[in-house]
């Protein structure tokens, strides 16, 4: 049965309008078709079998341009962002409806329930339509929840919610674990995500940490890793854009690296739009910081690389807010694209390194 317009509760990540109409289709569907129909604008809705309805998504992928080649990094990065762009366009276009009880009416469905009421909470209507490839994000995320991901010098699993940065890279992680004076002190985590960093302070002796996020999701998230893992008692996390009332001795952040705007929610993780974060972060420092405190700044250099931001851009900022550079590590990046000759940035990324700056006032 197909909802009829305004009948249903529509769910993006993105901010797009409920869909003015939505034309059923089923197994029969080619991937041809589909394509030709969705981008003369219509939204089509799913039917079938669930395990078809995920191969379609897979074939109308393939049948999308690749990116052209690129004469330098910001070239290949622009092109592979508008990629990526019409890819989320276009597949986004195939949807499917859930019941009151977020049940996924289509044949070899599993069971969505669970991840969808992590993401939106309890039904608020009858049906709920949402892009087939969004819930398959859900269900990847949910998955993650529920195993845990081993942190390297964490004491116990982090497990991520849907939206939040899931720290798979572990370069930044163990630079932070080379920080010594740790016992006693008290932290803030600016941008906390799922609380790892402030996790891995407070089981090596810091006597209390206090994050914030914009995201209502990473702050439930922190949370629920902190009773988890059972630090509560010494954490607290608040939505907030930037820093918690009051002074730390340590104030940590990994802020989003590259300076774009983002294109949907779950993205301003990684990006952030003319930098707004990092400056916000580098203007209140000094005045978050006990004295003697310090600011740990953990950095990917991946903008510079690509040409998103210049070489001198971080010196310029440390020195317009009056920061020095105390000391700083570096490691070369580790994660898998960095070795895939086959991504369109390989030739940034090959070479991107994470850095930990311990950063103080000019003039104490």
């Amino acid at each position: 049965m197909v909802p009829a317009v305004n009948s249903f509760n529509w769910r993006s990540e993105s901010d797009e309008p409920a869909p003015s109409r939505l034309s059923p289709v089923d197994d029969r569907l080619t991937a041809d078709a589909a394509l030709r129909r969705v981008r003369r604008g219509e939204h089509l809705l799913y039917t079938g079998d669930f395990h078809n309805a995920k191969q379609l998504l897979g074939a109308m992928g393939r049948r999308l341009p690749e990116p052209p080649s690129a004469r330098s990094p910001l070239e290949a990065f622009r092109a592979e962002r508008r990629a990526r762009q019409l890819e989320h366009e276009t597949l986004s276009r195939i949807v499917v409806a859930l019941d009151r009880s977020y049940r996924l009416e289509l044949k070899r469905a599993p069971d969505v329930a669970e991840a969808c009421r992590w993401v939106w909470g309890e039904p608020e209507a009858d049906t709920t339509v949402v892009s087939l490839k969004t819930l398959l994000g859900m269900l990847g995320a949910a998955e993650w929840r529920r195993k845990g991901l081993a942190v390297p010098g964490l004491e116990g699993k982090i497990h991520p919610h849907y939206g939040v940065y899931l720290p798979t890279r572990t370069d930044y992680v163990e630079l932070l674990l080379s920080i010594t004076e740790v016992k006693g002190k008290k932290v803030f985590d600016v941008g906390t995500g799922t609380g790892v960093l402030s996790f891995l302070l407070l089981q090596r002796g810091a006597a209390s940490a206090v994050a914030t996020d914009c995201d209502s999701r990473a702050v439930a998230c922190a949370r629920e890793n902190a009773e988890r893992l059972g630090l509560s008692k010494r954490f607290e996390v608040m939505e907030g854009d930037l820093f918690p009332p009051g002074k730390a001795d340590l104030v940590v952040s990994n802020p989003p690296w590259i300076p774009e705007p983002p294109k949907n929610r779950v993205d301003r993780a990684v990006f952030d739009e003319d930098d707004r974060f990092l400056r916000g972060f580098l203007e209140g420092l000094t005045g978050h910081l006990n004295p003697g405190g310090e600011g740990l700044l953990l950095l990917s250099d991946l903008a510079v690389l690509l040409g998103l931001r210049s070489a001198g851009w971080l010196d310029e900022q440390l020195a317009r807010n009056e920061l020095v550079v105390k000391w700083k590590r570096s490691t070369p990046a580790r994660h898998s694209k960095a070795k895939d000759r086959s991504d369109p940035l390989h030739a940034a990324r090959s070479r991107e390194v994470t850095t930990l700056y311990g950063l103080s006032p000019a003039r104490p």
